[in-house]
C-alpha cells in the first residue's frame, strides 16, 4: 500500500513536471502540438484566451503609392469563455472615390483529437461583407470548429489610400499577449509625428535604413527607415474603477503625418500650427463668431442688479449664478457645431458651448476678463499637446481672472458653485484661447479640496441600546456628489439610512448644503439595540463606513490609478458608558503608509473611565498613483476596509 502511494506520487510529480515544461510557441505563427497540448495560462489565471503570437508590416506600395499591411495572428482558447474571440471584424474605411480593401483573407482552427493534430480551414463562403453606412464597411468570420483548446490563426492584407494616420499598432487588447511585432517602412519624404502610448516597454526597437525603396519615373527617389518594434509578456488590459479614458494607456503606436515632400518639389504641411488653429477658430461661425454676441446679452440682467454689487467678484457671482439658474442644459457636449447665443436666449436651453459662451459674452460685457477654455473630458482621452487636433477636444469651460486669481467656471450644472467644475472636467489639462495674445495650455487642478469628516458620540445605554448623533461634514467633489444625490430625489437619500439599518429607529436626518462653499453637513441622531453574548457587548464604531469594499481587484494593472483629485477621510468617535461596563476589548492601533509617503492610514483608540475614543484618518496626497505601486495600493485598501470592517470594543458588564 505504501510502494502504491509512492508510485502515486511520483507519476503525479513527473505529470506536472512534464506540463510545467510544455510551453507556447511564440517565435511564429506555426501551431506546435505544444500549443495544443498546454490548456492553462499561468500568467493570468482568469485569461479566457491568450495570443500567443501577433505580426505586422506596413509599407508603401513603389508602384500606387498605396499604405499595405499585412497582418498575422495566433490565439489559443483556453475555455468556453474565449469562444468569442474566435469571431473577426475588421473594418474598411471609404471616402468618395477613395476605399480601403481586404485581400488573402486566411484563416484556420487547429484541435487535437485524440492524439491527432486536426486543422479545419476557413472557406471563403464563410467571410462576409456588412455595410454600415456610406462610409463604413466591416468583413467578418468565425473561424470554424471551435472547441476548448483550439489554436486559431488568421492573415490578411490591408490597402488602403489613407495615409495619414499611417497603420497605427496595438500592442495590448483585452487579452494577454506573449509577442507582438511591428515593422514599418516610411519613406523619408513623409514626416510623421510618431508617439508610443502606455506605460509597458518596448523589448526591441531597431531602425534600419533601406536606401532607393522609392523610385519614380522623373528619377526622383526616397530612402525607407525600418523600424521593428517588439513586446513580449504583454499584460491584458482590463479596464477598472479609478481609470481615465482607456486611450490614454492601452499601449500602442500612434502616428500623424506632419509633411510631405513630393517628388516635383512641393512640400505639403498637413499638420497645423496653433498659431493657424487660432486663426481659423476665429473666423469660425460656432465659435470665434459666437464671442461676439454682447449686444445680444445686454438686457438680459437689469443694470441696477448689476450695481448693487458690493465688488468685482460679487458681479461675477451674480452673473454667473444667473446663467447657472436660468438657462439649462441640454445634456449635449458640442463645441463646434450648431453653436448659437441668440437660440440659447430664446429657448433658454443649449449645449456645453452655447450655455458657458453666454456666459462668457455677459462677463464680457461687464468688463470682466475672461477667456474661454478647451478641454477633453476624462472619458474622452488625453489631447496631444505636439500639434493642433480640434477634433480632440469635446468640452467648453471659461476661465475668468480678478485681482490676479483665476476661477473656472461651468454653467451647465446647476449643482456647481462659483470656481468649480464638475470632475469629468479634470482631465490634467486644457486650450486657453485668447486671441489677443495666442492660445496656450493651462492645468485643471481642482479648486477646492474633497474631504469627508465624521464625528460620532455614542452612549451604550444599560439596558444593551445605544444612542448615537453622528455629523457628516462632505467638502469638495465629496459634498457634490452627495448635493447632486439629495437634490435628485431628498427623500430617497433619506430612506436610504432605514432601509439599510433596519434595526434602528431614526429619530432626525438633516442635511444642510452651503450654496457658496459647497459643504454638506448632515447630521443623524438615531438609537438601536446592541449586539451582546451573555454579559459582553460586542460595538463596531465604524457604523456609517467610508470602506466596504476593495475597489482594486486585478492581479496586475498597467495603468494609473487615477482618483482625480485628492482625497481625505477622518472619523472621530467618541463612545460613553456608565461604570456598570469595563473595557474587554478594544482593537489594536494601525498604520499604514505608502512609498514615497503618497498615502497614509491611522488608527488610535484611547479608552479612559467611562468613556472610549478611536480616530481614524485615511490621506491620499496625490490624486494619481503609478501602476508600479498598485499592489500596495491595493494592499492599502485592503487594510482600510479590514479596520472598518472588523474594529471592535467589546464592553463587558460588572455582575
Amino acid at each position: 500500500m505504501r510502494k502504491l502511494s509512492l508510485l502515486t506520487l511520483l507519476t503525479f510529480l513527473f505529470t506536472n513536471l512534464l506540463i510545467a515544461q510544455i510551453q507556447f510557441n511564440s517565435e511564429n505563427i506555426i501551431v506546435t502540438k505544444s500549443d495544443l497540448e498546454k490548456n492553462t495560462f499561468e500568467q493570468d489565471t482568469t485569461a479566457n484566451a491568450v495570443i500567443l503570437y501577433e505580426f505586422g508590416n506596413a509599407y508603401i506600395d513603389k508602384r500606387t503609392f498605396e499604405l499595405v499591411f499585412e497582418y498575422k495572428k495566433k490565439v489559443k482558447i483556453l475555455n468556453r469563455e474565449g469562444f468569442k474571440h474566435s469571431n473577426i471584424s475588421l473594418r474598411l474605411y471609404n471616402s468618395d472615390r477613395n476605399k480601403e480593401k481586404i485581400n488573402n483573407i486566411k484563416g484556420s482552427t487547429t484541435n487535437l483529437v485524440n492524439g491527432q493534430i486536426k486543422r479545419t480551414n476557413l472557406e471563403p463562403s464563410q467571410i462576409f461583407e456588412d455595410k454600415i453606412d456610406e462610409n463604413n464597411t466591416y468583413i467578418k468570420f468565425t473561424l470554424p470548429d471551435i472547441k476548448e483548446g483550439s489554436v486559431i490563426t488568421y492573415t490578411y492584407e490591408l490597402r488602403t489610400p489613407f495615409i495619414y494616420k499611417y497603420q497605427p499598432w496595438y500592442f495590448q487588447e483585452d487579452l494577454p499577449k506573449l509577442y507582438s511585432e511591428y515593422i514599418t517602412s516610411i519613406p523619408g519624404n513623409y514626416d510623421y509625428h510618431i508617439k508610443l502610448v502606455g506605460d509597458l516597454e518596448l523589448k526591441t526597437h531597431d531602425m534600419t535604413l533601406d536606401k532607393y525603396c522609392i523610385k519614380v519615373s522623373n528619377g526622383g527617389s526616397a530612402h525607407c527607415t525600418v523600424a521593428k518594434y517588439v513586446m513580449t509578456n504583454i499584460p491584458a488590459f482590463r479596464e477598472e474603477s479609478y481609470m481615465r479614458a482607456a486611450s490614454n494607456y492601452i499601449s500602442r503606436i500612434e502616428y500623424e503625418l506632419k509633411t510631405i515632400n513630393r517628388f516635383d518639389g512641393v512640400v505639403e504641411n498637413i499638420t497645423k500650427s496653433w498659431e493657424t488653429a487660432d486663426k481659423e477658430l476665429k473666423t469660425n461661425q460656432n465659435f470665434g463668431k459666437q464671442l461676439k454676441k454682447e449686444s445680444l446679452v445686454k438686457k438680459l440682467i437689469p443694470e441696477e442688479e448689476i450695481l448693487k454689487q458690493n465688488s468685482t467678484l460679487d458681479k461675477a457671482k451674480l452673473i454667473y449664478d444667473f446663467v447657472k439658474n436660468n438657462y439649462t442644459w441640454n445634456n449635449k457636449h458640442r463645441i463646434f457645431k450648431d453653436i448659437s447665443i441668440k437660440d440659447v436666449i430664446d429657448d433658454k436651453s443649449g449645449n456645453t458651448a452655447e450655455i458657458n459662451l453666454l456666459l462668457y459674452n455677459l462677463l464680457k460685457s461687464n468688463n470682466l476678463k475672461v477667456n474661454p477654455v478647451l478641454l477633453s473630458t476624462r472619458d474622452h482621452g488625453l489631447v496631444t499637446k505636439l500639434f493642433p487636433v480640434i477634433s480632440e477636444f469635446n468640452y467648453l469651460i471659461l476661465k475668468l481672472e480678478i485681482e490676479g486669481k483665476s476661477y473656472f467656471l461651468d454653467a451647465t450644472d446647476k449643482d456647481l458653485v462659483f470656481g468649480q467644475i464638475p470632475f469629468k472636467c479634470l482631465n490634467d489639462y486644457g486650450r486657453e484661447i485668447d486671441f489677443n495674445n495666442g492660445s496656450k495650455w493651462i492645468d485643471l487642478e481642482p479648486q477646492t479640496k474633497s474631504s469627508i469628516i465624521q464625528k460620532s458620540e455614542i452612549t451604550i445605554n444599560d439596558d444593551y441600546t445605544f444612542n448615537a448623533t453622528i455629523n457628516i461634514t462632505s467638502l469638495g467633489f465629496k459634498a457634490l456628489d452627495i448635493k447632486k444625490e439629495f437634490n435628485k430625489n431628498n427623500q430617497k437619500f433619506i430612506d436610504y439610512y432605514t432601509q439599510a439599518f433596519p434595526d434602528f429607529t431614526f429619530d432626525n436626518i438633516d442635511v444642510l448644503i452651503d450654496e457658496d462653499t459647497l459643504k454638506v453637513n448632515e447630521i443623524i441622531t438615531f438609537s438601536g439595540p446592541v449586539n451582546t453574548i451573555g454579559n459582553k457587548v460586542f460595538f463596531d464604531p465604524f457604523i456609517f463606513k467610508n470602506f466596504t469594499e476593495n475597489p482594486l481587484k486585478l492581479q496586475e494593472r498597467s495603468y494609473p490609478v487615477d482618483f482625480g483629485y485628492k482625497d481625505m477621510y477622518t472619523n472621530r468617535i467618541k463612545i460613553f458608558f456608565s461604570d456598570n461596563f469595563v473595557v474587554n476589548d478594544i482593537s489594536k492601533e494601525n498604520t499604514k503608509q505608502l512609498p514615497q509617503s503618497s498615502a497614509l492610514s491611522i488608527f488610535k483608540s484611547k479608552k479612559e473611565s467611562g468613556i472610549v475614543e478611536f480616530y481614524f484618518k485615511a490621506n491620499f496626497y496625490e490624486k494619481s498613483y503609478h501602476h508600479f505601486y498598485y499592489k500596495e495600493l491595493k494592499s492599502f485598501f485592503d487594510n482600510l476596509v479590514d479596520l472598518q470592517s472588523n474594529s471592535i470594543l467589546v464592553l463587558e458588564k460588572k455582575g
